[in-house]
């Protein structure tokens, strides 16, 4: 089996998971180096695995087959431009950019130079995801619950980038619907930008989904619940839990489904790392990326267009 040689830039608490996820893929990767503008962020990931260490990102130039990019929000376009435009495969944690026409830059690179671009919605490659995915037929009504301890990251971008766009991402890939109405409301706590949110979302098929995603909450909550016609599904990420509810002329009926747990993050790097290799599409490629950010930020409007409202009122 041909291993991949693979660079890490960015060294901050997703990097380092990566660097151990990747490490833990050893069999399909060959970590070249990892970057970082900062050199104290990356000392203890030097001394626990061992590998090389360059500044600044070009020096990756004609070293690795693959990157993965997992630096702040703001510099993802730049990073992902420059790999992209060398001949270099790519995945980029989300969201993809920080702008739709970076996003469109990237995707457009990717295509040109015959490239993998992938994007790190991590949540497609959770098992219990996996599990009722098939099972999801024309939802009707789905809501979604995402809250965090405060992270003291991330906080370039704000919550509904940061943690919502996870379940904008679901809900695009189960509802296959553009949305005609998009409402939000949300307000700032400990930063400037919005730190608890909810969305509205109604679908040209009809389906309508509540999404409510926090940063600041005392516990962490990672769930999903999907309304069919026929049945009802409800979803927790963090335990990789399932269970679907049918009825019939008897009542309502429960049942648990089987899934077989795994981590994420290492389904969802093995899967770039083979979509490389065998030249296959990512299930998340740019423009999946694309989509996902286009609601994010349409809602992110919202929010302070309501704000706004609010305050002068």
């Amino acid at each position: 089996m041909r291993k991949i040689n693979i660079a890490l830039i960015g060294t901050g608490f997703l990097g380092s998971r990566h660097l151990k996820t990747l490490h833990q893929l050893r069999r399909k990767a060959n970590i070249t180096a990892i970057c970082d503008h900062h050199p104290n962020n990356a000392k203890a990931l030097l001394r626990q695995y061992r590998v090389p260490f360059v500044h600044n990102y070009r020096e990756l130039l004609g070293k690795v087959d693959a990157v993965s990019i997992c630096t702040p929000t703001v510099s993802h376009a730049e990073i992902a431009q420059f790999f992209l435009g060398h001949g270099v495969h790519t995945f980029v944690e989300k969201p993809i950019s920080f702008t739709l026409e970076e996003a469109d830059l990237l995707i457009d690179l990717a295509k040109k130079n015959n490239l993998k671009l992938q994007v790190g919605h991590v949540e497609r490659f959770n098992a219990a995801f996996v599990a009722i995915e098939p099972l999801v037929q024309e939802p009707l009504f789905i809501e979604c619950h995402r809250l965090n301890l405060f992270p003291n990251r991330s906080l370039d971008i704000g919550v509904v980038m940061d943690l919502m766009i996870h379940d904008i991402d679901i809900i695009l890939g189960l509802v296959k619907s553009l949305p005609t109405d998009v409402q939000g409301v949300g307000i700032n706590v400990l930063t400037d930008k919005e730190d608890i949110a909810n969305a509205r979302l109604s679908f040209a098929n009809g389906c309508v989904c509540n999404i409510t995603a926090s940063r600041i909450s005392p516990e962490v909550t990672r769930k999903i619940r999907i309304f069919t016609k026929n049945a009802y599904i409800s979803l927790d990420y963090a335990k990789q839990e399932a269970h679907m509810y049918t009825k019939d002329e008897r009542g309502i009926h429960k049942k648990g489904l089987p899934i077989e747990k795994q981590e994420p993050l290492k389904k969802e790097l093995e899967h770039f790392l083979d979509c490389v290799r065998d030249d296959q599409q990512p299930i998340v490629s740019g423009v999946e990326g694309k989509e996902a950010l286009k609601l994010a930020l349409d809602i992110t409007q919202k929010i302070w267009e309501h704000r706004k409202s609010v305050l002068t009122s």
